[in-house]
């Protein structure tokens, strides 16, 4: 899809934390979502975990607690705030502490962090008002950072989910078959946008930009398990979603049965100054 990575909503696309459905969509099979969405590079997490004050980490748009756990493991304490009940289950039966809420509207009832993270859903908040709350929720030196992985399909993967896509949702206006490409000057663009939002939100030094490079195999049965979980598939009708998939397949078939993705986590980050 011509630079908007999947989980970029169409209506508003500068502005997607205002597209709620799809923002909420992803609780609809949350199980699947968090057996088959891939995790964030150990580099990443040792990288938050080293330029935290402390380690008391709120992580933002929590999901399944997927981020959060990879952060417990490196000894923070994590509480989440996500506001699907149904990830937010998901998340709570591995041990996360969770409150149910869209971060603009939570209150943090006199708890302060050393860190507030979000991976893979700060699109889905108010650039402003979201970078304002991790200002109150933060004590000084605390770090905001936002993250996400950025990715490149097999040109065969990409052209089969593209084509079929297109055909069962007429006049989309995104093409999977871009995704061809890496999705980075989408991610690009959120991460100038991020920024802009901590800036105008005051009480943060410069922003700055981070990247790390990995690569997964996919075997077919892992990669159709992901597939649904895209923004753009999560409202699909059975039918419809069934016919992507299987066209989806068919192309992994062709390549043996499985492909490496290349992947590119990149967040912005900033340190929160001032007095709390």
């Amino acid at each position: 899809m011509p630079t908007l990575p999947p989980e970029q909503p169409c209506p508003a696309e500068d502005e997607p934390h205002r597209a709620r459905r799809m923002a909420e969509s992803f609780g609809s099979d949350a199980e699947r979502y968090e057996r088959a969405r891939p995790r964030y590079p150990d580099a990443l997490v040792r990288r938050i975990v080293a330029a935290a004050p402390g380690p008391d980490i709120l992580d933002v748009g929590c999901g399944t607690g997927i981020a959060a756990r990879q952060l417990r493991a490196m000894g923070c304490h994590v509480v989440g705030v996500e506001p699907d009940a149904r990830m937010a289950d998901v998340a709570r039966r591995f041990g996360v502490e969770v409150d149910v809420a869209r971060v603009e509207d939570w209150e943090p009832a006199g708890r302060t962090f050393d860190a507030v993270t979000a991976g893979q859903a700060w699109h889905w908040i108010d650039p402003v008002a979201g970078a304002a709350k991790a200002a109150q929720a933060l004590r000084p030196g605390g770090l905001l950072t936002a993250f996400w992985n950025a990715f490149q399909l097999p040109p065969e993967v990409a052209e089969a989910f593209g084509t079929t896509y297109r055909r069962v949702v007429p006049g989309s206006p995104f093409d999977p078959r871009a995704m061809a490409k890496s999705t980075l000057d989408a991610y690009a663009a959120m991460l100038t946008k991020s920024a802009d939002g901590i800036l105008e939100a005051g009480g943060f030094g410069e922003p700055e930009q981070w990247r790390f490079d990995w690569e997964w195999s996919y075997t077919r049965d892992a990669w159709l398990d992901q597939l649904p979980t895209y923004g753009i598939l999560t409202g699909l009708a059975p039918d419809k979603l069934a016919e992507v998939v299987r066209e989806a397949g068919a192309a992994v078939d062709a390549l043996g049965g499985s492909f490496t993705m290349r992947y590119a986590t990149v967040a912005v980050a900033a340190t929160r100054t001032g007095a709390a």
